[in-house]
This record gives structure tokens, sequence and C-alpha cells, in this order.
């Protein structure tokens, strides 16, 4: 019998994916953004549900659990939020662990940015979850460890109670190339996307394995902008080599946002794909070789998500699924980990 398992701020469902594919099943989703709960409902069965966790919980009866898992909002950790002190969003954990609390749940596993593991809310959920009876512990774990060819790192915190205490963080599949670690090397762009053909159309297209793979119509002066960004470059290589068409305010800034109109490389991981992956302008987002953006098949893949994962929404919808995932190859070494608190019968395995 499949373990069950809620999703809470589910997103498309990057987490519920990895979780699935070592057999604990989702019972419940939950989230505000409408075309997420979609994505979720085309890929899993199970209940999921658009609507406010607050909301939600005055009315709902809390399904039985083995295990809660998801992200509360990231976005007021964030050093991105230059407006983070007193963002509601930092207390969504509360509920978070209400329902771990409600559902009999013996594990959760919360997932956030990097900047939670010091901050004084970390030290507030750890609190109320012992206030549950949950033992818990946290750390932050980089996805490139785990088999996402992305750089991707977030602040893992378990909760576990009436179960055997975890080998926690799990230990990594991939490694660094340059620490000559004795495990094979982090995944790279390549690997993940080279395969595929120059993308077609503007638009997301349907019934095929790579549907999500269209390009955009560029202005001539953006398209002479990507031109003069050599392999590896950046903005800075833009002001070199196009002087007149670089913005003034990157002229004025002359050090940091050194991922700014940049691209990626061949052989290295991805950087952190966020939600507005198709906008150079917004980060190291220009493919390899070609003279564009990366295409939302590709930030997907990027990310862990394999091609017949069926994403739902317009394009900055689904571009907003992709950017706020938990990566699926992270997420399915977490749940290895659970399985074997379960089960200890296989944490010798």
């Amino acid at each position: 019998m499949a373990y069950r398992l809620i999703d809470l701020f589910s997103g498309a469902g990057g987490m519920s994916l990895g979780f699935r594919e070592e057999g604990v099943e989702p019972v419940l989703a939950l989230d505000n953004d409408a075309a997420a709960i979609k994505t979720h409902k085309l890929n899993f069965d199970g209940e999921a549900h658009c609507a406010d966790i607050e909301a939600w919980l005055k009315t709902a009866e809390v399904p039985q659990a083995d295990v809660v898992i998801g992200g509360p909002p990231c976005q007021g950790f964030s050093l991105l939020n230059k407006k983070r002190d007193g963002d509601s969003r930092r207390a969504l954990w509360e509920p978070y662990l209400e329902i771990a609390n409600r559902s009999k749940a013996r594990v959760f596993v919360m997932e956030n940015v990097a900047e939670l593991y010091k901050s004084p809310e970390l030290v507030q959920i750890r609190a109320k979850a012992e206030d549950y009876g949950f033992k818990t512990k946290a750390v932050i774990v980089n996805a490139a460890d785990y088999g996402a060819p992305q750089t991707r790192k977030r602040t893992i915190v378990i909760g576990w109670r009436d179960v055997p205490e975890p080998d926690f963080p799990p230990r990594p599949t991939h490694a660094d190339p340059s620490k000559n670690l004795n495990l094979p090397a982090w995944r790279t762009v390549k690997q993940a996307i080279g395969d595929l053909p120059k993308p077609v159309g503007t638009e997301i297209g349907v019934g095929s394995p790579i549907d999500l793979h269209f390009g955009r119509n560029p202005t001539a002066k953006s398209l002479a902008r990507y031109k003069a960004v050599p392999p590896g470059g950046n903005r800075f290589n833009l002001f070199q080599n196009a002087p007149e068409l670089t913005p003034d305010c990157w002229v004025r800034k002359t050090s940091g946002g050194t991922d700014l109109f940049g691209r990626l490389w061949w052989d290295r991981p991805s950087v952190t794909i966020r939600t507005e992956f198709f906008k150079p302008e917004k980060g190291r987002y220009l493919h390899p070789v070609e003279d564009r953006p990366i295409t939302h098949r590709e930030a997907a893949r990027l990310m862990g998500f394999p091609d017949d994962f069926r994403f739902h929404g317009t394009k900055t919808e689904v571009a907003r699924q992709i950017g706020n995932a938990v990566p699926p190859p992270l997420a399915g070494a977490l749940a290895r980990m659970v399985v074997r608190m379960l089960n200890p019968l296989k944490m010798s395995a």
C-alpha cells in the first residue's frame, strides 16, 4: 500500500512528482494559483484545490496522511524582496504545520529559500513543530547534488514523530567535478537540453512531448543585443561589444549583476531558474550558443521535469509554475529518505 501525501503550496507539483516516483501518492494538493492546480490535476490523482490555505482550513476536513510536503511562499524570506520585513507571507508556515499535525502525518518536509536557514522564522517554525511533537532538522542543500542540472540552493526542514531519525540531509548522488569526489559529476546544461532542435513558433503547442519548446519574436534591437553576448558572457560583454545597445542603468552600474543578460554554459549546470527565465535582462537565461532566451521546455528540463509532464496555463502562468517548482530530482532524494524512515525494514537499503 502506498504512503499518503499532502502537498501544500503545491504549485505545479514538482515535489509531488519526486515523491510519487518513490511510492508516496498525493491525496491532497493545495495552492492559490488556479493554473498550477489545473496542472497538478493533469498529472496526479487525488484531490487538488485552488484555495487560500487559511480559509480552506476553517471549513475543510484534513485527510489523514503519512507525509506533508511543500514550501510556504519564499518571497517573504528572499533577498530579492526588499520589503520582506513584516511580509505576511512569512507566517504561512503556521497553517502548514497545523495541517501536518491534524493529518496525523509522521513526517513533514518543508522547502524554502536558503535565507530561511539563518532567519528568526526558522527558530519559530522548529519551536511550533516541537509543540506538535515533531523533532526537526534543517540544512541548506544544492539541487545539483541530487541530479538536477541546476545549482539551486534551498533550505530543507524535516520534521518527524514516531519514526526513526532520518539520515539527513540525503546523501548526494552527484558532485561538483572540481571537488574530485567519488560521485558522478553535476549534470550539465548540454546533458539536459543539448538534444533539442531549434524552437518552433511563438505559442504554447499541444500534443507534442516538447510542446513548450516555442520561441519568441524579438525586436531587431533585442536580437542585436543577443548577438553581442559571446559564449559565457553577460551584460558587461554587451557594453564592450555594443555600448549603444546597452541600457543606461547598466552603463551606470559598473559592478555586480554578473548574471544579467548572460549566457548559460554548456558544460555546467544552469543557474537558478526563476519565474521570468524568458527575460534575459533578469538573469543568465540566454541559450549557450543560439541568439535567444531559453524556452519553457528548456527551463522545465533544467528544473528536472520530464517531457511528458503536462503544464496548463498561459506562457506567463507556466513560466511561474516552472520557476517556483521544487526540482523533481531533489524531491526524489528527499522522498527516498522519507520512505526509509516510514519503513524501518528499508533503513539499511
